[in-house]
């Protein structure tokens, strides 16, 4: 949906919100209100004159456009408008317009130019309109950073005192890299006003000491917040021990964040009474919202839109809040009454009863805590806006994440390539998935995963699991590669770790596993760890200790714990299973060794994904996206022109219904020839005798069209022949997490009932192409298999990237799928294609900004 056809919620540059939306007839008051509130300077830079006041005709004039030759959006905060931006195309059809905006003075330097300009550029594409001018005063220097900073091409001439630019307003890699830029910085400082505020204000506490709301009261207080804690109570002058207000503002302190404790439809006077003590933000611990039904789903917008309107952001509703260990901060806005000690992992958790049981087993297991936020049901903050915040934050070394749904998987994907980059992201998602488009099954358990590790994510199974890879990455360095040395005093258990390993896709170093036996003393266990330590055959260490016989050491012989850092001196990551006692600090433990050796693969694959230098989205000759939107009739698609826009040549192929209709097909594509049945199904089905290949001439066609009428139906497909290759399947489906993914496998019916497909999020880069191509288990069929030739792999790739492409650009193509595709050591054939299409999916990660 456009910014046209509806109103939207921006960010601006200090974290505020505001609604940007086009202009309507009845704006005209609020037009000349906000004129009148322009200091001199503004006007005369604006219109070039004093201009007093808006004459009638003109104020008609602004406040009337047609949405497309003539534009206009104003941006409100609360409702009152503050900015207004404009474009006029300059004649009948023609490719330019002007464009224009002006800011109210107290809302100058917060961002509002570079949003409108990002809106106003997309709405003109669509509208066909190629470049923008604009004429703006020398001394408006802020005006002409705006277009200067967007990365645009401009052009710049000067002439009357007046500077006139001209740009086209296509996205280029440039602006695309300056959008997002801005759009992470206002989502970081937005979070960042909530998780480092300088007063709490809580509404809901009850005077008597019981429910959540005083729960989160007491935790405030008692976790030694350095800001001031204002509870908000209609009657009461104390509540826990503290002074108590009637409104917020009445305490005469700096507040910025609300912890909301209230029913639902007290929720809004919350807002209203939060917005005049200059909160920024709500976390809204209350249920009875979305989760409850029709009803709560109503009151829920609701609060979002008058919050947003009064430029909070809102955590939750329906969470279990926000909590801050720096020293400075001590934030405990949580139901938790006991946070971890202060460390270096940021945890996101969108339930808030998992969010306590996961703090509870953080904070047994030592595992240090930067900041903390349930999103509950996540009707504003969600987990991408932690991610831009924690990209940045010098507190935070580790970023771990509970997500039960994605509520825009694209940027997901696009953010977690980018901080994966520099801090390890770990996610504990559910592989279950809604249906999806198409009658493709779509990714499988494995698949997701390896979805996931596309964006450099580590994805676990289990609390257990997420807790276990977050131990270790926040306590050790990454390994340098997958070679494993492991140690032991037990037979058995360094045998369970080399099985462990092998299982995890991890080698076995040379010369390990090494059992230096039950009676080794702590000073010889050392010395072997120290060994395997230094080895340069080493890449990472598992140390397994098993209880010596009772009586067989006494004092330092038996201090395994102390002699371990000694020995554990190298920059090499190390994990251990103590079966007796406990590993040193800093060391992880694990209860079993198949627990260790798990989370050290998890690790070990994201070390190799960051060694991989991150793929790019390749230039792709031979796209015509004008002819790939006239192959999208609205009546559906033309696989075969939809295809060949993007280079994909599908060989040709004819329908016909009789014997003779199958010799004049035939004839016409000379022989020799291939039947099929035509059925979706069968069309590949060789095992079937569905397909029937190098018929050499009318004799046989006719033959052979009167066998497969009778078994499968009248309607057969002719086709010319084409040499040989290995069948593939290249597939692209609308999957409800991740968005649009290519599948790709090989062909058979072996294959199929395997699930043997690779899968991965558009767009696609081309490390993504060649990985895709290599990744089902049936691949090396494809680099040659018992003397076979290899294939152009290379051309798979490169179909691949051309599909995922096609998905990337075309949001009416819901899904496609192409089978077989035969790949031979000079190419590929593409032998059938069918496309589904529908309305436009949604995009959320294309265009410009929104929240």
């Amino acid at each position: 949906m456009t910014t046209a056809e509806q109103a939207i919620d921006v960010l601006l540059s200090d974290g505020s919100t505001v609604q940007l939306r086009p202009i309507r007839p009845s704006d005209g008051p609020a037009i000349v209100a906000m004129h009148s509130r322009f200091s001199e300077r503004t006007r005369y830079l604006r219109y070039f004159s004093p201009y007093p006041r808006i004459p009638e005709r003109d104020l008609q004039r602004f406040v009337n456009v047609d949405h497309r030759d003539r534009e206009a959006f104003v941006v409100l905060a609360g409702e009152r408008i503050v900015a207004v931006g404009r474009y006029e195309r300059l004649g009948p059809a023609a490719p330019d317009a002007e464009v224009a905006f002006v800011v109210e003075d107290a809302y100058q330097g917060r961002g509002i130019g570079s949003v409108l300009l990002e809106h106003l550029a997309d709405a003109a594409r669509r509208v066909g309109i190629v470049n923008f001018v604009a004429e703006v005063l020398p001394a408006n220097g802020a005006m002409l950073r705006v277009f200067a900073d967007f990365g645009y091409q401009i052009q710049r001439q000067f002439a009357d005192g007046v500077v006139h630019l001209t740009f086209p307003i296509a996205p280029t890699e440039a602006t695309l890299e300056v959008q997002r830029g801005r759009e992470h910085r206002t989502e970081a400082r937005s979070i960042a006003r909530l998780l480092a505020p300088r007063g709490v204000a809580v509404y809901g506490a009850s005077a008597t000491g019981q429910g959540v709301g005083a729960a989160v009261l007491g935790h405030l207080r008692d976790g030694g917040f350095t800001g001031g804690v204002v509870p908000v109570h209609p009657t009461a002058t104390r509540v826990a021990g503290l002074p108590a207000y009637p409104s917020a503002a009445d305490a005469g302190l700096p507040v910025d964040l609300a912890v909301v404790a209230v029913p639902p439809e007290s929720a809004l006077a919350v807002v209203t009474d939060a917005a005049a003590a200059g909160v920024h933000g709500l976390v809204v611990i209350s249920a009875g919202f979305a989760e409850a039904g029709v009803e709560g789903a109503a009151a829920q917008r609701a609060l979002v839109r008058a919050a947003h309107a009064a430029g909070m952001r809102v955590i939750g509703p329906n969470c279990l809040g926000v909590a801050n260990t720096d020293p400075t901060v001590r934030l405990n806005a949580t139901l938790a009454p006991r946070l971890p000690v202060p460390g270096r992992v940021g945890i996101f958790s969108q339930s808030g009863a998992f969010g306590v049981a996961l703090l509870a087993e953080a904070d047994r297991r030592g595992l240090g805590l930067s900041s903390f936020v349930s999103a509950g049901n996540r009707a504003d903050v969600s987990g991408n806006d932690l991610l831009q915040y924690w990209q940045d934050d010098p507190a935070t070394d580790v970023i771990m994440l509970y997500l039960e749904t994605f509520g825009n998987p694209r940027k997901f994907a696009r953010l977690a390539r980018r901080i994966g980059r520099d801090k390890p992201v770990v996610a504990l998602a559910s592989p279950a998935r809604p249906p999806g488009v198409g009658d493709s099954v779509g990714p499988d358990a494995t698949a997701v995963s390896a979805l996931f590790a596309q964006s450099g994510v580590i994805r676990v199974d289990t609390v257990a699991e997420l807790l276990d890879v977050g131990v270790l990455l926040a306590n050790q360095p990454l390994p340098a590669g997958n070679r494993v040395g492991i140690v032991g005093n037990s037979s058995a258990l360094t045998g369970l770790a080399a099985t462990a390993c092998a299982a995890q896709g991890l080698t076995v170093a040379v010369g390990y596993p090494r059992d230096v036996g039950p009676r080794a003393s702590a000073a010889e266990f050392a010395e072997a760890l120290a060994e395997a330590a230094a080895a340069e055959t080493v890449d990472a260490l598992v140390a397994l200790f098993a209880p010596p016989l009772p009586g067989q050491f006494t004092g330092t012989e038996a201090d395994f714990t102390a002699a371990l850092p000694t020995a554990l001196a190298e920059a090499k990551p190390a994990v251990a299973t103590f079966l007796v006692g406990r590993a040193p600090a800093g060391m992880p433990s694990y209860p079993s060794v198949e627990e260790a050796v798990r989370a050290l693969a998890r690790v070990t694959a994201y070390a190799d994904w960051l060694r991989r230098p991150p793929g790019v989205p390749p230039e792709l000759p031979d796209i015509d996206r004008a002819a790939a939107q006239a192959a999208l009739r609205v009546d559906g698609a033309d696989p075969l022109a939809l295809l060949g826009a993007y280079g994909i040549e599908v060989v040709a192929s004819t329908p016909v219904g009789s014997a003779e209709e199958a010799v004049e097909a035939a004839t016409r594509f000379g022989f020799p020839v291939a039947l099929k049945a035509a059925a979706a199904g069968l069309r590949h089905r060789l095992d079937l005798g569905a397909v029937r290949l190098d018929l050499p001439d009318a004799a046989a066609v006719r033959r052979t069209y009167a066998e497969l009428a009778a078994a499968f139906g009248t309607e057969v497909l002719v086709q010319p022949m084409v040499p040989p290759g290995v069948a593939c399947v290249v597939e692209l489906v609308e999957d409800p997490a991740f968005g649009p993914v290519v599948g790709f496998g090989l062909g058979g019916v072996a294959t199929e009932l395997l699930a043997d497909r690779a899968w991965r999020a558009v767009p696609l880069t081309d490390r993504d192409a060649a990985e895709l191509v290599d990744a089902p288990r049936a691949a090396p069929l494809l680099r040659g298999h018992r003397g076979a030739a290899p294939v152009d792999r290379q051309a798979l790739a490169d179909l691949l990237l051309r599909v995922g492409r096609l998905a990337d650009e075309q949001p009416r193509v819901r899904a496609l799928t192409l089978n077989p595709v035969l790949a031979r050591p000079d190419g590929l054939s593409v032998l059938h294609a069918t496309v589904l299409t529908g309305s436009a999916a949604p995009r959320p990660d294309t265009g410009p900004r929104r929240l």
